[in-house]
């Protein structure tokens, strides 16, 4: 725990664990606040886990959720109505505590001297300045001057924006580059499948943010509240300003565990789990390993989803775990799928429906998860057929694997740089921002018609380095993107389908046929992913070293 004081009656923090609670009760904390919305980050336990360990130990809780870097009128009322109601000390608490300080900021500024305030967080670490300016300014943040300016600034510090600050800095060791994200950890994602299989242990795909980010650029830790791309100007939690010459954009999507209605309050317990969360995946495989006899759900929500094949993965691993302890005829799965088809290149069909025949699994389309009642063990799906009035069905199961709904990001939906989607707009070759010149974006959170995989970040990347160097330099684009994507289909322990391919869903294999023929399963493709993908993730890619991922030369149109 980092408890940080700003008064007798309040402190605040980063993140807590369920096993902190008894530790602040002993310290004489009488009351919490939550101030970050569930489903924030991929290793963030949930208020309710939270709210029952200070239950426990007999203080209060209260959820007062703010998204991440926006601060309004209403939550700094709730927060103060939460202040008045709960017995003092609080400790209120967010992903970093910069939240929790912003809003006690707003609250008191209402009756205490402003230089009051900013002594009083700089004391516990916080600079809110920022808030200070927005107050003297009407409420509304000024941009025309910023507390720091860059050459580049990266929003998202995940697979893509680490990737393209080393590949930067590789073209342009000059360059003054930052890289604004508020996480610790950073987490190599594609490998949660195989911790969910029982194949990688799941700490092994962690690592510290501050061991990975490139040698001479700057880590800004907050998160983005807002863009003002006019004023070429970031706006961070806390109202702190950030301007910059050319930005790049890929925090990733957001996970919305909440779009299913019961379905926080029963992750990680009554056999709900999900492979797409760090602390969840090692549950998978304690589940698939203690049922015996039953039904298993496998689920997975409309489009766009990152890796559109995880959700099939883990119930192939898990039908080959069944299958080789014998209890696979006493198991029944059931795959439910909000799409209408099993994956979306036909190329890489056949093969898998032999999987799907060989764990004797039933494949239900247009099947939508919609609600959990989790210790009645029961799921509710919305059926939308074609040409077909939607019903609503319930299913009962003994053990289920949830994909969860996804979008961009809050703060990134409602910027200009969103289209009517909410995904930043780009052009498909370029990634270039199709309406602000000196803005570029990449990873999961583009409107490009692609994979969203890890893969597909690390072709985008080179990319983007190359054509932001030529924009440097005076020149237009040099380098496209085809769309490639990569999904290594885990079809059961030590054979992978490794589907390869690009935009409009053309195979694009990296191997020859006669080494590696991705649409049928084999061993070679188990090796790549179970040895040789996590080292060239950790010490190529996110190095600035582009092996197999060379830029594509920039194809111009004929006049």
């Amino acid at each position: 725990m980092d408890v940080r004081k700003i008064s007798s009656r309040i402190s605040v923090s980063p993140q807590i664990a369920a096993d902190d609670v008894a530790a602040l009760k002993a310290e004489g904390f009488r009351a919490i606040i939550c101030n970050r919305p569930d489903g924030e980050g991929a290793d963030q336990p949930s208020f309710e886990e939270i709210e029952a360990a200070a239950r426990t130990a007999g203080i209060e809780a209260r959820y007062v959720p703010v998204t991440s870097g926006i601060v309004k009128d209403d939550d700094v009322a709730a927060f103060g109505a939460a202040l008045k109601d709960l017995p003092r000390p609080v400790l209120a608490y967010c992903r970093t505590g910069t939240r929790s300080a912003t809003l006690w900021s707003f609250w008191e500024a209402k009756k205490r001297p402003m230089p009051e305030i900013l002594a009083a967080t700089k004391a516990a670490g916080y600079d809110m300045n920022g808030v200070a300016r927005r107050i003297a300014n009407g409420g509304k943040t000024p941009t025309d001057t910023g507390d720091a300016h860059f050459d580049v600034v990266i929003v998202g510090a995940g697979a893509g924006g680490i990737s393209v600050a080393a590949s930067l800095k590789s073209r342009k060791p000059g360059l003054n580059i930052a890289v604004i994200d508020p996480a610790d950890i950073h987490y190599y994602q594609p490998g949660w499948t195989m911790v969910g299989g029982g194949i990688f242990d799941a700490q092994s795909t962690a690592k510290t943010m501050g061991s990975l980010i490139p040698k001479g650029v700057h880590w800004v830790k907050s998160a983005v509240a807002a863009f003002e791309p006019d004023n070429n100007a970031i706006i961070l939690d806390g109202c702190r300003v950030v301007k910059y010459d050319r930005l790049v954009v890929c925090p990733g999507l957001k996970l919305d565990w909440g779009k299913v209605e019961g379905l926080e309050e029963t992750l990680g317990r009554n056999g709900v789990t999900s492979n797409y969360r760090y602390d969840l995946a090692p549950y998978t495989w304690t589940l698939v390993q203690e049922l015996i006899e039953g039904r298993a759900l496998f689920t997975q929500p409309p489009m766009p989803i990152k890796c559109a094949g995880a959700p099939q993965k883990a119930m192939y691993l898990s039908g080959d775990a069944w299958f080789r302890r014998g209890v696979l005829k006493d198991i029944d799965i059931q795959f439910m799928n909000a799409g209408g088809v099993l994956f979306g290149v036909k190329d890489y069909v056949p093969a898998l429906e032999k999987y799907v025949e060989k764990y004797d699994a039933t494949l239900n389309f247009f099947h939508n998860l919609v609600a959990v009642d989790g210790p009645a063990r029961k799921a509710t799906f919305e059926v939308n057929k074609p040409d077909t009035a939607p019903t609503t069905v319930e299913v009962e199961f003994d053990m289920m694997h949830v994909c969860p709904p996804q979008t961009a990001p809050d703060f990134i939906r409602v910027s200009p740089l969103a289209d009517a989607a909410g995904w930043v707009d780009v052009d498909q070759s370029t990634l270039r921002h199709k309406s602000y010149d000196n803005i570029w974006s990449l990873g999961d959170v583009t409107n490009t018609p692609n994979a969203k995989t890890a893969a597909a970040a690390r072709k985008q990347a080179p990319t983007v380095a190359d054509n932001i160097a030529a924009d440097i330099a005076g020149r237009s684009a040099v380098a496209q993107y085809d769309g490639y994507g990569s999904c290594p289909l885990t079809v059961e322990r030590g054979k992978i389908v490794l589907a390869e391919f690009g935009y409009g869903g053309v195979l694009q294999p990296s191997f020859p046929a006669f080494l590696l023929d991705g649409t049928k399963p084999s061993r070679a493709a188990w090796f790549l992913k179970e040895t040789m993908l996590p080292p060239i993730y950790w010490k190529a890619m996110l190095k600035g070293r582009e092996w197999m991922a060379k830029p594509e030369k920039l194809k111009v149109a004929a006049e």
